[in-house]
């Protein structure tokens, strides 16, 4: 067991919850007994009691009472194969000394989950570069999506990019294949979203369903949800090139609501199975023939503020390899159309 310690709040740890900052400092120290050490008065902040969900701020001084012995050293990091962290090094976008965008491969989930053993989280420890911390998970695309993810190479850093992205102070522009034409060709669409449970025992099979706006308020667990789309090209009513601008960040959004307008994305089986109606010449979300079955969703462009300089970052990801054949297939080039087509609207 050590002794009683007094540790300081360091600069770029401020802002964040007494019960994260101490798993960051003994990872081996669970969750219950943080709350615990807690719940007894043996954490202590500027000698007052505190909560596990009390806020630490730079320069605070934190009583840690005595703590079993580490079974592993503190700072060993898992270790990312070599062929891994090639990969997800060839992933980057743009780097500086604040931020990375990577272009994420579909099939690469964000980060962990029941049987996901890699993701962006665990691999972003070979993207360190000539910084000791790892970076930072700001914002979320599922696992099957691919495209611009942004990443914080500081606590500062990452605090106001999550800031940014809860003020929807970004700009947010995602490219889809989706069965059929919409009509008409530039809309909103406005269903709120609740999610409805799964068929297994675990869950599985849990996804977003989608409620009249008129009922959001008086359907419980309900959000609000609002996508942007325009249509950009069309293949006769068999498939578009569309465009789609989530303006609320909800679970699946722009799958669920696309679907429920009849035109769901290409490679959809979740909200685009072969139940499902589309207002094209077919059914679901398989076009068939040599058009891949993978989800055709790209988060294409993203604007923002740089959380220091305060400039405009423009970042752009090339299409995933099964999406650009699709591409190529049915004559659509990315020159032909604006980064923003909704730009001149606004």
């Amino acid at each position: 067991m050590s002794g009683v310690q007094t540790l300081t709040v360091e600069a770029g740890e401020g802002d964040q919850r007494l019960d994260r900052w101490f798993r960051r400092r003994f990872p081996h120290i669970p969750q219950g007994r943080i709350e615990k050490m807690c719940r007894k008065g043996e954490i202590r902040v500027d000698g007052g009691r505190v909560k596990t969900a009390t806020r630490l701020q730079e320069g605070q001084s934190v009583r840690i009472p005595p703590l079993p012995a580490s079974a592993a050293p503190l700072h060993d990091r898992p270790r990312v194969s070599e062929a891994d962290a090639a990969m997800i090094r060839e992933c980057v976008l743009y780097r500086d000394d604040h931020i990375i965008a990577l272009n994420k491969p579909p099939g690469l989930p964000v980060q962990g989950g029941s049987g996901q053993a890699r993701h962006v989280d665990g691999l972003a420890e070979a993207l360190c570069f000539d910084l000791d911390e790892k970076p930072r998970l700001v914002h979320r695309l599922d696992k099957d999506t691919s495209g611009v993810l942004l990443l914080a190479r500081t606590r500062a850093v990452a605090n106001a990019l999550t800031a940014a992205f809860r003020a929807r102070e970004t700009r947010k522009i995602y490219w889809a294949a989706v069965a059929g034409t919409p009509s008409p060709a530039m809309g909103t669409i406005r269903f709120g979203l609740v999610k409805a449970p799964g068929h297994g025992a675990g869950g599985e099979g849990e996804k977003m369903r989608c409620v009249h706006p008129g009922a959001v308020d008086t359907t419980p667990g309900a959000k609000r949800a609002v996508t942007d789309y325009a249509v950009l090209s069309s293949l006769g009513r068999r498939v578009s090139w569309c465009a789609l601008v989530p303006v609320t960040g909800r679970t699946h959004q722009l799958r669920a609501h696309m679907a429920e307008i009849g035109h769901p994305v290409v490679g959809d089986g979740k909200y685009g199975g072969s139940g499902q109606e589309n207002l094209g010449e077919g059914w679901g979300a398989q076009l068939g023939g040599e058009i891949s079955r993978k989800l055709h969703l790209h988060a294409r462009h993203l604007v923002l503020a740089h959380p220091v300089t305060g400039a405009t970052l423009r970042l752009t990801a090339p299409l995933p390899p099964h999406m650009q054949r699709t591409w190529d297939m049915l004559g659509w080039n990315a020159a032909d159309v604006p980064a923003d087509p909704f730009e001149d609207l606004e």
